[in-house]
């Protein structure tokens, strides 16, 4: 089976792209599929930031789409529109070089084109990000035309894909339920391939937060639960494990809200080992396609504390279970359950142990049975 992933760019880090890189070599060892990743956007001598399995073919199209950044308007949008039927054509003529059997397209990127693209392949858009997150970076301010040209361009890309794609895939229930009239929806949620050496003992007096310092993620709330925190236990640490546009901005508010003990740390290649040096991890976003930080820290025995936002979190955690889930936005409750899991050893030790089977359930192997399944369904 020929199988063609389409990207953006695989140089950078995220979840979409580590999970892409995960499929991909899973794939490709395990089931021995012929699968290539077009990354459209690389460039010839830029290095992936997950590593591909020497059996994942990649192509890099080295379109220079950002280029049109240089120019002011009404250029940049003539140019804009060049690079875009550039990149359409090198999609489309990679496409038939690889001649796939299944054509996959993240719904953040192309995928209204990547759906209507004339081969025999099988069409599936893999969804990273709730439905209504998709297309554009929530939390900035947009003007009235800029919010009424975004809805309109956001009614016509969902309408094409859901006309044209042979199945969409989502992470969650939740996100399912957004994609109606569609030929085909299935949820298959995340895993994680961490290697867990050593899982967490619960008794460090450190709370451990993890992803890319943007709005999305929430860690300006963190930060005000941290000072109700920080003040009723002093000889707790928060590491912050992140990098992003948002350092200054949170860097200032730790000492604004006299957060105190709230470190920040650039993103590191050993993640597993300072799960395992935790005993409560943190997820305080506004919404999450699934959340791999929640999934990764239960597979070390951590037990989390995380706002219940659309929609990952509650498909993760079982409340009281094996961690905590807060009304979205109740900071007050969210430093409670915090605090109540910071003075009880025990419960700590009772959440890890159920959150390691919980994390089971997301075995790669079970998860990547789904994909193939679905593959072979749609070939027959």
């Amino acid at each position: 089976m020929k199988i063609a992933y389409v990207y953006s760019t695989m140089a950078v880090t995220g979840g979409t792209e580590r999970m892409i890189t995960e499929k991909a070599n899973y794939l490709s060892e395990h089931f021995g599929y012929d699968v290539t990743i077009i990354s459209c956007f690389q460039l010839a001598n830029e290095e992936n930031f997950f590593q591909l399995s020497k059996k994942v073919k990649q192509i890099n199209l080295e379109i220079p789409f950002y280029s049109q950044y240089k120019y002011k308007y009404p250029k940049r949008l003539l140019k804009k529109r060049e690079m875009n039927r550039l990149l359409e054509k090198s999609i489309l003529n990679a496409v038939e070089q690889i001649d796939p059997d299944i054509l996959i397209g993240v719904s953040r990127f192309k995928a209204n084109y990547i759906s209507t693209i004339k081969c025999r392949a099988k069409k599936i858009i893999e969804c990273h990000e709730a439905k209504y997150n998709t297309i554009y970076d929530a939390g900035l301010d947009r003007t009235l035309p800029a919010r009424i040209f975004m809805s309109i361009y956001e009614y016509l890309y969902f309408r094409t894909i859901k006309r044209n794609a042979d199945a969409v895939i989502t992470l969650t229930e939740g996100d399912k339920k957004l994609w109606k009239r569609t030929k085909c929806t299935k949820v298959i949620p995340n895993f994680s391939t961490t290697p867990v050496v050593q899982y967490s003992d619960c008794k460090s007096k450190r709370v451990i937060a993890v992803g890319r310092l943007a709005w999305e993620k929430g860690f300006v709330r963190l930060v005000k639960v941290w000072r109700i925190v920080s003040s009723r236990h002093p000889d707790w640490h928060l590491d912050l494990f992140g990098e992003g546009r948002m350092f200054d901005t949170l860097n200032n508010l730790t000492k604004i809200y006299r957060a105190r003990n709230f470190h920040f740390h650039k993103n590191t290649p050993n993640i597993s080992q300072e799960y395992a040096a935790s005993s409560i991890c943190t997820v305080t976003s506004y919404f999450e396609g699934f959340s791999l930080v929640l999934l990764e820290a239960m597979k070390h025995g951590v037990p989390c504390v995380s706002f219940d936002c659309p929609f990952g979190p509650g498909s993760i955690i079982n409340d009281g279970y094996d961690g905590f889930l807060v009304d979205n936005g109740d900071i007050r409750l969210f430093a409670e359950r915090l605090c109540r899991l910071i003075e009880d050893e025990d419960l700590r030790k009772q959440f890890s142990n159920n959150a390691i089977e919980k994390a089971k359930t997301f075995d790669v192997d079970v998860i990547m049975y789904n994909y193939n399944e679905l593959y072979e369904q749609m070939l027959k």
